[in-house]
């Protein structure tokens, strides 16, 4: 029987490359396409790394997900570092305060089917997406 429910804690590069593994693994485990287990993985990379850069630490947490007919993965990543102060301008492509390609949260919403963010300057991020199954 899969696991319906699985957390990372986040604090190190091995602990990103541990949530992709175990976030691709559920993928698979729910028949998703290998493409599109890909795609999920890559989403957990992103939102982990942002953990990572902007938080020191956080967790993910990945959750098989049903409604109606269908079936999907959830992907919950949550921090209580320093937030985020402008949530329109940090979904922009291209946009990026430590420097990087600023692909993140944009690239994340395209990858995903569903994207919610939730921040609050000092107290931390939250954002959750869902895949669902084709």
């Amino acid at each position: 029987m899969p696991a319906e429910e699985v957390e990372v804690a986040i604090s190190s590069d091995q602990d990103i490359v541990l949530a992709r593994q175990k976030g691709r693994a559920m993928a698979v485990e729910l028949g998703f396409s290998s493409g599109d287990a890909t795609l999920i993985a890559t989403a957990i990379s992103e939102l982990a790394r942002n953990i990572l850069s902007y938080a020191r630490r956080g967790k993910i947490s990945l959750k098989m997900v049903h409604a109606s007919n269908r079936q999907g993965i959830s992907i919950i990543a949550s921090d209580s570092g320093p937030g985020i102060r402008d949530i329109r301008q940090a979904m922009r492509d291209g946009f990026s305060t430590s420097g990087s390609l600023g692909l993140g949260l944009p690239g994340v919403r395209r990858l995903m089917d569903e994207f919610e963010i939730a921040s609050e300057p000092g107290h931390g991020t939250i954002v959750t997406v869902k895949k669902w199954k084709q």
